[in-house]
């Protein structure tokens, strides 16, 4: 048994500052860089001292924020701060150690489980107690744990690939459901919209009722665990609530994006969203359904507005065309779309759960891996 300070060097990144981030140079590697392949990086055209340089193939733990384990798989980097560059000692397989990182840090988070936070100081993770067999058995326990990982990957891969396939099936039975509709009318013309009540801070005081941000606006359904509060004269009660059966929608941010109000009890809505309330008995979740599907598409875009922050403006969505059907028509259709909803909803929660486990059982193989016998 030995200790992570005595089997590595770790050689903390540079303190780049904001000002001296370029367009152009050798990349810069942050902590979103390693968390998403796909991200920003910033660059640097300045030579810093050797220390710094990462290769492909170095082994990388991210302390700060978001921690983890990584091997360097980009070309030449420059490190950033709050993350080590770890260099094994003569006698540590670098991938080894790399596995024992991952089950470090699995751990942790394991015991910051519901509390969302997770600290690391440099002392006691150095002084985290690591097995160190002879360098023939690191390299039978690396490769041990990359066979089972391997087939892990498989299983989870297909368990992804599965979830596309589900969001691509609700997608095409919504496609279906609105396909015949050759009758259809302007927004305008079968229902009220009506955008809610700009806030202004300065004039806040007074009597202060729940309100809707774009933020508790989900899709089909609303997150009401973090509702503010404005003040809204008695006179302004009708123009600015939303009752039941109304359907709510966001301007901005993810412009169309909707859900029906199914709540007895009255909630008020800010300037970023719409309120939509029809003239007729008209099902609501029909013509919810309908903006999914129009939004999906990119049908509903070419309605936006603005060129980088994107909005629906209420001249825009009064525009919108929608099918028109009987109300008996129109119950049959939200009816055939729950139901294959449901389905996939089910399904889809039976592959969460195995996703979930997938991840104990990753845990559970370094677990077992590094268990001195």
């Amino acid at each position: 048994m030995k200790t992570l300070g005595t089997v590595a060097q770790y050689i903390n990144g540079r303190a780049f500052k904001p000002d001296e981030w370029e367009e152009k140079g050798i990349p810069i590697i942050r902590i979103q860089n390693l968390n998403n392949t796909n991200g920003k990086y910033n660059y640097s055209s300045k030579t810093y001292e050797d220390k710094y340089l990462i290769q492909r193939g170095d082994l990388l733990f991210a302390w700060s924020a978001s921690l983890g384990a990584h091997i360097w798989k980009g070309d030449s980097a420059w490190l950033n701060q709050h993350i080590f560059k770890v260099i094994p000692n003569i006698g540590v397989d670098r991938d080894y150690l790399y596995y024992y990182l991952l089950k470090v840090v699995a751990e942790l988070y394991q015991k910051a489980h519901g509390t969302g936070m997770v600290h690391i100081t440099k002392k006691p993770f150095m002084a985290t107690p690591i097995p160190v067999p002879e360098y023939k058995k690191q390299k039978q326990i690396v490769k041990q744990i990359e066979e089972s990982l391997s087939q892990l990957d498989s299983a989870v891969a297909t368990l992804k690939k599965t979830k596309q396939q589900l969001e691509i099936y609700r997608q095409a039975v919504l496609k279906e459901a609105f396909s015949t509709f050759e009758q259809t009318a302007t927004l305008k013309n079968i229902a009220d919209t009506r955008l809610g009540k700009m806030l202004d801070k300065e004039k806040n005081a007074g009597k202060k009722r729940k309100y809707l941000r774009n933020i508790n606006v989900r899709w089909f359904d609303f997150d009401l665990s973090d509702l503010l509060e404005m003040r809204i004269e008695d006179n302004e009660i009708e123009k600015y609530s939303i009752a039941k059966g109304d359907l709510v929608m966001c301007e901005g941010g993810e412009p169309g994006r909707c859900a029906v109000w199914n709540k007895d009890q009255t909630i008020f809505y800010q300037k970023a969203l719409h309120r939509i309330r029809f003239f007729e008995e008209s099902n609501p979740y029909f013509y919810m359904y309908y903006f999914w599907l129009i939004n999906q598409s990119g049908f509903l875009s070419k309605y936006f507005t603005g060129t980088g922050i994107k909005h629906l403006t209420g001249q825009s969505l009064a525009k919108v065309p929608i099918p028109i059907c009987s109300r008996e028509q129109q119950n049959k259709i939200v009816s055939y779309i729950e139901n294959k909803i449901e389905l996939t909803a089910n399904i889809e929660t039976t592959i969460d759960q195995s996703l979930q486990k997938a991840e104990a059982l990753r845990q559970s193989i370094l677990k077992q891996a590094f268990e001195v016998r």
